[in-house]
């Protein structure tokens, strides 16, 4: 026998699923564009592409509250995304816009949106955890349930901070859940050469309720994250999430010429066989949630989202300059 909630539930489902496919779409899109305005010379300093990696912000940040809170790293874009940021904002940011977050202050790495809970991306590697971990702790302290999440590279694991951050976490029970996205190389460097023992054990240490998942998969991102978010929201305490996964290019938009780190072999197995939205999308026209005609129209339809917003962001003023010293705190 069926209830009327089980149809309601499925219909949801449906719902999400297709959310995360246009949220993974949008972040490839903007990445995209960001390429094309640094070969294009119009867009200050550099930009670290999160193509590729698009199912761990999108599955984290589906099992979030908008009220919940998230600190990001220098490859930041998919995260501040993720969480709700305007993508033409976001452009205007990268472009030294006044309208960007920052006032273009900021730009590529240091993206805050406090209104969708976003506390900043980070250029500093594991910059972010203490933030992650206050902003925890005052939801504790407040009562008020709202979980956070830290995410950071593999790279962070050889940063003492973050072992500072857990201990203190696991002491007083904290709703913080760190995501690791391990995309195997620490700038030109595979992790097996700086990251010694079992990753996860680093985290068991401590006491953390500690799990990995394949980053490309985004169902089984956000399933485990809703787990532990939920389990975070209880009070049981903090998380560590490892989600394995991969960068299509390279450390950032200027690092062309990859062969002397990995190979082009290597690349080519992980867009072809790995990719999230690839494998996600053919999934959705097995399960007849979706046809191709309208996952094609999906990606049309946000290429034609993102253009617009660069085109918003190009044209924007810049800050007057007698604003230079306002909002510098340090």
């Amino acid at each position: 026998m069926t209830t009327t909630a089980e149809p309601r539930e499925a219909s949801e489902k449906v719902e999400l699923w297709l959310r995360m496919y246009r949220q993974m779409v949008a972040i490839r899109q903007f990445e995209a564009q960001v390429s094309e305005l640094y070969t294009r010379a119009l867009m200050p300093g550099l930009a670290h592409l999160y193509i590729g990696e698009e199912a761990v912000a999108v599955g984290v940040c589906e099992a979030l509250e908008p009220t919940d809170y998230i600190t990001s790293t220098h490859r930041g874009h998919g995260h501040c995304l993720a969480k709700g940021a305007s993508p033409d904002r976001m452009f205007a940011e990268l472009l030294g816009k006044e309208a960007g977050y920052c006032k273009g202050k900021g730009g590529s790495m240091h993206i805050a949106d406090p209104a969708t809970g976003n506390l900043g991306a980070n250029a500093i590697v594991c910059g972010s955890a203490g933030i992650a971990t206050g902003a925890a702790f005052s939801a504790r302290c407040l009562g008020t349930k709202r979980v956070s999440v830290c995410f950071f590279g593999e790279g962070a694991l050889g940063q003492g901070v973050l072992y500072e951050e857990m201990n203190l976490a696991q002491l007083f029970k904290l709703p913080v859940i760190y995501v690791c996205e391990n995309n195997l190389y620490t700038e030109y460097t595979h992790y097996s050469e700086t990251t010694a023992g079992d990753i996860l054990m680093r985290a068991k240490a401590f006491g953390l309720e500690a799990a990995s998942v394949d980053g490309q998969d985004v169902r089984a991102v956000y399933d485990m994250s809703q787990r532990l978010v939920n389990r975070a929201r209880r009070g049981d305490g903090p998380a560590f999430l490892l989600c394995d996964t991969y960068r299509y290019h390279g450390h950032h938009v200027g690092d062309i010429n990859r062969e002397y780190y990995r190979s082009k072999q290597e690349e080519l197995l992980w867009k072809t066989e790995r990719d999230p939205i690839a494998n996600f999308g053919k999934w959705l026209v097995e399960q007849k949630i979706a046809d191709k005609t309208a996952l094609d129209q999906v990606r049309a339809e946000l290429e034609s989202e993102m253009k617009k917003a660069v085109e918003f962001a190009v044209a924007a003023p810049y800050p007057a300059v007698d604003e230079v010293d306002e909002d510098v705190y340090a």
